[in-house]
């Protein structure tokens, strides 16, 4: 919180200097619990990430979204057009838990989990701290001209850029065209000039948004950002700055009784502001470049200890707690939101783990309403879809009538011998026979598929029509 009222750092950004040509964020290299954390965090990420689409699971990989060619594999299980709607609700739960999360604590998401964030300042950055060293030599390297030394480490790190760069377009394109197709083309990338002059396409624009764009794609590109300051409120949990413990800042010095002099804990060391990737002032308040790192708290937290004072100056808290002095973090309205999208993410994982293995559609047959045979029975005929939706094999499917009572039979055109190879769909034809009275006008009627050991594998409701009696 800006204790003087001195709002005049909100009318420009860090990254832009005062004749408004880009300033170059250097930050200080960060260290520390939350930092150690986050490299736990972004190395699992980083792994899951890059071992997503090369792990096969039964020969079919493990995540794979080919949107052309409509395959889908999530988990190793294979996903079809017809479970779009599983989709539409994991977009509807996204956006719930986008609003909630963000009410709730802010943009954790973006120091934490956010894709750009960890491959900014956890790999390409750690990759310029050690061709470039830390701020004080990154600077110096800035303002020397291009000798030798500049033009070796400015070199090495580029071409280390545009190799993590290709890393990251070849994995991205192995989820959406496939690992095998991603081998291939490294084997023969000139196979398809085209499709490999795209590939490097992609690349540079990687290259160029972590060699030159970096932390502007938060604070100029990302919608996220913008949302923050309609999402968040005074009870929003966030890194903030403990303004009623640190103000009034000064330095301190020898012998000082910062009590009596009405000073607070901030020794105005600005060590928070130069290990912020965005270049802000934490202090200041909330503000729209803050992407929640906590490189900030780790930096005030060591210097706490340094001069024997409590830890959490910079800490994550809500207006209303520092207000209110209480250090409370899981407040009931906390807890409820929480619930909430616990809540939302068990039906999601429910209706995934659920989902049936082999899926049953029947139609009717348009432009046919029902036909009296010579038998004296009345028949109706449909179009029927099976999809093996997993990578197993299923032989001798088995479709019944699902009302014991009924005396209906279905026949199968063609004598068809219902066996499903993995994530196959089979189309064919079949009839149902009911005897002449049975059935008057229109009647739902229930169909399952059964495996060879009579489970249901899914059901489906239809409509017969016979003559009204």
């Amino acid at each position: 919180m800006n204790t003087n009222n001195n709002e005049t750092f909100r009318d420009s950004i860090g990254t832009i200097n005062e004749e408004g040509l880009r300033n170059w964020i250097h930050p200080k290299k960060p260290k520390g619990k939350y930092y150690n954390y986050r490299t736990l965090v972004s190395i699992i990420l980083l792994t899951l990430f890059v071992m997503g689409p090369f792990i096969k699971v039964n020969g079919e990989q493990f995540m794979l979204f080919d949107i052309l060619g409509r395959r889908f594999h999530i988990f190793g299980r294979p996903f079809f057009p017809q479970d779009f709607y599983l989709l539409a609700l994991a977009l509807i739960i996204s956006v719930v838990f986008l609003v909630l999360f963000t009410v709730v604590y802010g943009r954790i998401f973006c120091g934490w989990l956010c894709p750009q964030t960890i491959f900014m300042e956890m790999v390409f950055r750690k990759i310029e701290y050690f061709f470039e060293g830390d701020r004080p030599k990154q600077m110096k390297l800035d303002k020397m001209p291009w000798n030798a030394e500049k033009v070796r480490k400015r070199g090495l790190k580029w071409v280390v850029f545009y190799l993590i760069s290709l890393i990251i377009t070849s994995v991205m394109l192995a989820y959406v065209a496939g690992s095998d197709y991603v081998i291939n083309m490294w084997k023969n990338p000139f196979a398809d000039i085209k499709a490999f002059i795209i590939y490097l396409v992609f690349t540079t624009v990687f290259f160029f948004v972590f060699a030159w764009f970096r932390e502007q794609v938060c604070i100029i590109a990302c919608p996220y950002g913008r949302l923050q300051g309609v999402l968040t409120d005074e009870n929003t949990i966030m890194v903030s700055y403990d303004y009623k413990r640190g103000e009034k800042r000064g330095p301190m010095r020898k012998g000082q009784n910062r009590e009596e002099l009405g000073m607070g804990d901030c020794i105005d060391c600005k060590q928070c502001v130069l290990v912020c990737p965005t270049g802000i002032d934490i202090r200041n308040g909330t503000q729209l470049e803050c992407i929640n790192c906590t490189a900030c708290m780790d930096a005030c937290d060591a210097v706490m200890d340094s001069i024997g004072k409590p830890r959490g100056l910079i800490r994550y808290a809500s207006k209303v707690s520092i207000e209110e002095g209480h250090k409370k973090i899981f407040t009931p309205r906390v807890k409820f939101y929480t619930v909430i999208l616990t809540i939302l993410l068990g039906i999601f994982a429910t209706l995934f783990i659920n989902r049936p293995t082999v899926q049953l559609k029947v139609l009717r047959q348009r432009g046919l309403v029902y036909t009296e045979l010579p038998s004296g029975e009345i028949r109706n005929y449909y179009n029927a879809t099976l999809i093996n939706k997993s990578n197993n094999t299923f032989k001798g499917l088995k479709l019944k009538l699902l009302d014991k009572a009924s005396k209906g039979k279905i026949t199968i055109s063609g004598e068809q011998n219902l066996d499903l190879d993995k994530e196959e769909i089979k189309q064919f034809i079949i009839y149902i026979d009911y005897p002449k009275g049975e059935i008057s006008g229109e009647k739902e009627i229930k169909l399952g598929v059964f495996d060879k050991n009579g489970k249901v594998l899914d059901k489906y409701k239809t409509v017969f029509i016979a003559p009204v009696e």
